[in-house]
C-alpha cells in the first residue's frame, strides 16, 4: 500500500485528531421543523467550544452533509422527530440505533436524505464512533413561516442541557460565552436567526397561511 494513501477505517486511532460535529438539521420555515437547527443555533449563541468541536446548520442539505458526517469521531444530531409521544417530548437515540431509527420514522424529506447521508458515510467505512440524536416530538409542522410552538421552545431548553452534558463527557469543553459570537462568525444566517425569523413574520391577515382557495380545495 502506497504510504500516502489514508487508511480507508472508520476512524482509526493512532495520532488521528478526535473532531466533534454537532449537527442541526431540519427546516426552519415550517414551525417545529426547525427544531435541530435552533438548537445549533442557541447553542453557538451561548457556548464555545475547543477547537476540534464543529457546529453545522445542515438545514435540509442532505447528502452534502456526508463530509460532515465522515469527518467525525463523534457525532451529535439535533432534530424534530415524530416519536408518536406528546409533543414536546424529548428522546435520544444513540450510535447504531440511529440509522435505524430515521428510516422506519422518517417525518419529512429531509430525514429520509440524512439517512442517506449516515449510509454513505458506513460505505465509504468514515462513520463515527458514537452518535447521539437528540429529537424533540413535533406539535406543528404545515405553518409556513411559522416559528417553535410554546412547548418545542420549551424543550429546547432541556435538549440543550442533555447536549451540553454529553458534549462535555465527549471531552468538548463547552464555556459559557460572555456574549453571543459576531453575525459573521455565528452558526446561521442573521437574516433567519429566531428573533429577526419572527420579528419580520407578516400577520395572518397580510400572509395567507394555508394557500388559495381558488388553487387548493379545502384550504378556505
Amino acid at each position: 500500500m502506497d504510504p500516502h494513501t489514508p487508511e480507508p477505517a472508520c476512524h482509526p486511532g493512532g495520532d488521528s485528531p478526535e473532531s466533534i460535529v454537532v449537527l442541526g438539521i431540519g427546516n426552519v420555515l415550517w414551525a417545529d421543523e426547525g427544531f435541530g437547527v435552533r438548537c445549533v443555533e442557541a447553542l453557538d449563541a451561548r457556548w464555545t467550544f475547543a477547537p476540534h468541536v464543529s457546529l453545522v446548520d445542515g438545514g435540509t442539505q442532505g447528502l452534502y452533509l456526508v463530509h460532515h458526517v465522515q469527518q467525525a469521531t463523534r457525532l451529535l444530531i439535533f432534530d424534530a422527530i415524530d416519536y408518536g409521544l406528546e409533543p414536546g417530548t424529548l428522546k435520544l437515540i444513540e450510535d447504531d440505533e440511529v440509522p435505524r431509527f430515521l428510516g422506519a420514522k422518517k417525518m419529512s424529506l429531509h430525514q429520509t436524505g440524512f439517512q442517506e447521508v449516515l449510509a454513505l458515510a458506513m460505505l465509504t467505512e468514515r462513520y463515527p464512533q458514537s452518535v447521539l440524536l437528540i429529537g424533540c416530538q413535533p406539535e406543528e409542522l404545515e405553518d409556513y413561516g411559522g416559528s417553535l410552538r410554546p412547548r418545542v421552545r420549551l424543550a429546547l431548553e432541556d435538549a440543550l442541557a442533555l447536549g451540553v452534558d454529553a458534549l462535555r463527557r465527549w471531552g468538548a469543553e463547552p464555556r459559557p460565552r460572555l456574549a453571543p459570537p459576531p453575525a459573521d462568525d455565528a452558526v446561521g444566517q442573521a437574516t433567519i436567526a429566531l428573533a429577526a425569523y419572527e420579528a419580520g413574520r407578516p400577520s395572518a391577515d397580510e400572509a395567507c397561511r394555508v394557500g388559495d382557495a381558488r388553487f387548493m380545495p379545502g384550504a378556505a
